[in-house]
């Protein structure tokens, strides 16, 4: 094999204008070129590419992903309020009838309460100090510093607000966890130019010049850690209902001692397995939500931790919450102003500025609605016949 046979042979781009249909067609034809594979229905849509930039880097089409309608599911909350019909971006059969039939018996039962506790978006910079005492002795000068601190950072944001600083030290290590609130957008990137620019302050203004890596891990962007669960990442947001005996036995088929002793049993399981979830499925019902209105999928990864807590009651009825404590949503920026993201975000009311919150207690309720549901399958046995009758689309 000779030099010109390991030739790397890039994607095509155009240099002036690489968001428009002829690009895109010129990248279909390149992938089928090179493969044998025709790309048909990838170059099937129906937006503009120039809507692009700041979204995706060679657009070559689109992955379509089939979305279903759910409910209505009434809300009781602080910010949602009335009976929504949730989008659902997935390929998973019984998913979309599941969720449907949890929000049947919410709604049937009064409804969902929903409540956003706290707010707070991270980034962990580490400053590299010589010893521990350095390092504590910086986090002190920080700590006094905070105004100026803070005033670099929102210097860079008209929506970030440093809210505090805590610092963690690791033998000559400082680590420092930013934590913001970031209106209606989810934040990760706002809050990761606030930092630098109050990192730059810091090593400009303290006598030691310390040197900072602005990213320590502690903030676990994208992924899930228990720090996250106890203090809070994105939105910690609450729904709880109270489900009247009877109408559970008649929608889902089951009692509520018999759904209340496989609680019991799931939750000592989750402990075993030291699951960051003691619940069923949440990430199902927030990656089709997450899929349809344009989120950042990849923050399923930490938005699907939550905490289940239930009470039988001696009148025979159920009460059920989930709390889940990092919940990344955004309805502004990023993907959801794109025409269909748009749309589904628009079918809950809850496209643009001033529905962050709004948007948050739907996702809550949206998950307590599956999680009575596949509880409920899973007590009466119907959860595998299920799967099998409309879950299979194979011969």
């Amino acid at each position: 094999m000779t030099t010109k046979d390991l030739e790397r042979i890039p994607i095509p781009r155009d240099k002036n204008d690489d968001y428009t249909r002829d690009a895109a067609a010129l990248r279909r034809a390149f992938a089928e070129e090179r493969t044998g594979t025709v790309l048909e229905h990838v170059g099937q849509y129906s937006f503009d590419p120039s809507l692009l930039p700041g979204n995706v880097e060679n657009f070559t089409g689109v992955a379509q992903v089939p979305l279903g309608l759910a409910g209505p599911l009434r809300i009781a909350g602080e910010h949602a309020r009335g009976d929504f019909y949730i989008p659902m971006a997935t390929t998973e059969g019984t998913l979309v009838a599941s969720y449907n039939r949890g929000m049947r018996l919410l709604t049937e039962c009064g409804g969902v309460r929903t409540t956003v506790v706290k707010h707070s978006m991270q980034r962990s910079p580490v400053f590299e100090l010589n010893n521990a005492l350095e390092a504590r002795t910086l986090g002190e000068w920080i700590d006094s510093h905070f105004n100026k601190i803070r005033e670099a950072a929102e210097a860079t944001t008209s929506a970030g607000k440093l809210v505090e600083i805590r610092n963690y030290i690791i033998g000559p290590l400082l680590y420092l966890r930013f934590n913001y609130t970031t209106g209606d957008a989810a934040g990760q990137n706002m809050v990761g130019k606030a930092t630098l620019a109050a990192c730059i302050w810091i090593q400009t203004n303290h006598p030691h010049r310390p040197h900072f890596v602005l990213s320590g891990n502690i903030d676990t962007d994208k992924k899930h850690s228990q720090m996250n669960t106890i203090e809070t990442r994105g939105k910690r947001v609450i729904a709880e209902a109270t489900i009247s005996g009877d109408v559970l036995k008649r929608i889902m088929g089951v009692d509520a001692e018999t759904l209340f002793h496989v609680r019991q049993i799931s939750q000592a399981g989750a402990f075993m397995a030291g699951s960051s979830n003691n619940g069923a499925h949440s990430a199902n019902g927030l990656t089709a939500l997450f899929i349809a209105t344009g989120q950042d999928v990849a923050n399923v990864a930490e938005s699907q931790a939550a905490i289940v807590y239930a009470q039988l009651l001696t009148n025979g009825d159920y009460y059920w919450s989930i709390t889940i404590p990092s919940l990344v949503v955004a309805t502004y920026g990023g993907g959801t102003a794109l025409p269909t993201q748009r749309e589904c975000l628009d079918l809950v009311g809850c496209y643009g500025a001033g529905h962050i919150n709004k948007f948050a207690e739907i996702c809550a309720a949206t998950v307590l609605a599956g999680e009575i549901s596949l509880s409920s399958a899973i007590v009466r046995g119907d959860w595998v016949s299920s799967h099998d009758r409309l879950g299979r689309n194979r011969p």
